[in-house]
């Protein structure tokens, strides 16, 4: 190695060793937590705060804290998850059949109004959620809907994000002249979106389901405000439960209490489902990232 190139590669290691660090460092940042959540229902309340942060309890008091847990309320926290499955799945159903032909249809159709049409999706989509709950629930109220399933299903269906998703996978991946080619055979036009568009829209598919059904499960101050009590969904039910815990509410005067390693279990329901849905679910999830990258 020459002396003029031995201070490049020194910088060039130098470099590549802070760069490790630094990701090393992000690694645990957000790992550690993780970690922490999963071994905590393993333990008591006091091994919990005086043991080794990252040592396991044991399977015993893990059984415990399941009890602990399922038993609370006669056992609302299955309720809970029920309902949030219910919101959740439902919307997502009428997600799909909403936002799949709408995206289409700025993709690939014309007609009068469909630039503006597109110009409102996106400016609805940068809207944060939190700030049309209160216009939704005046709405809501005024038709007697505040209470009900449907009061979280129908702003849950809302995914202006999902219609933008579609219409790129549209515009970037699908065609026009194989829909052309579909017409001039004789197709009508829904014929040529069901049996031409829609199998090619498999990745797209997946792809807007996903979000929508992480969004609506993960979704908190919307069903807090609209189905408190026993319709509400397994995050409303979270918030509940740490009202009930006395580290973070000494005021509590209750006679059920929950201890924080039940509150850790309680949390681990809440991610469970939608980690397996990504887990089952990653091949579709990324060919449909990828599917508008290049346009054929």
């Amino acid at each position: 190695m020459s002396a003029t190139n031995a201070p490049k590669t020194a910088l060039r290691w130098t470099g590549r060793g802070i760069a490790g660090i630094i990701i090393v460092g992000f690694v645990l940042f957000f790992i550690t937590p993780i970690v922490w959540l999963l071994l905590a229902p393993t333990k008591n309340a006091r091994q919990l705060l005086l043991d080794n942060p990252f040592s396991f309890g044991g399977f015993d008091q893990l059984a415990a804290n399941w009890e602990s847990l399922t038993s609370f309320q006669n056992g609302l926290i299955w309720v809970w998850l029920g309902n949030a499955a219910f919101y959740s799945l439902v919307a997502l159903v009428i997600t799909l059949v909403i936002s799949i032909p709408a995206g289409y249809a700025l993709a690939l159709t014309e007609f009068k109004g469909r630039s503006t049409l597109l110009a409102i999706t996106l400016i609805v989509m940068l809207i944060p959620n939190t700030a049309l709950v209160l216009p939704v629930f005046l709405e809501l109220s005024a038709v007697k809907l505040v209470g009900t399933p449907l009061s979280v299903i129908l702003p849950f269906s809302f995914f202006p994000f999902g219609v933008y998703l579609t219409y790129i996978y549209f515009s970037t991946t699908v065609s026009r002249d194989l829909l052309n080619a579909a017409r001039i055979d004789g197709a009508g036009e829904f014929r040529v979106f069901a049996q031409v568009a829609m199998p090619l829209a498999t990745p797209v598919i997946a792809l807007v389901g996903f979000f929508s059904f992480v969004q609506n499960w993960n979704n908190y101050f919307l069903p807090y405000v609209m189905v408190p009590g026993r319709r509400a969904p397994i995050q409303v039910g979270i918030a509940e439960l740490l009202s009930n815990v006395p580290q973070f509410n000494p005021t509590n005067a209750s006679s059920t209490t929950i201890d924080l390693p039940t509150l850790a279990l309680a949390t681990l329901f809440a991610v469970a489902p939608v980690l397996l849905i990504f887990l089952f679910s990653q091949r579709f999830l990324v060919s449909g990232m990828t599917a508008g990258g290049t346009k054929e």
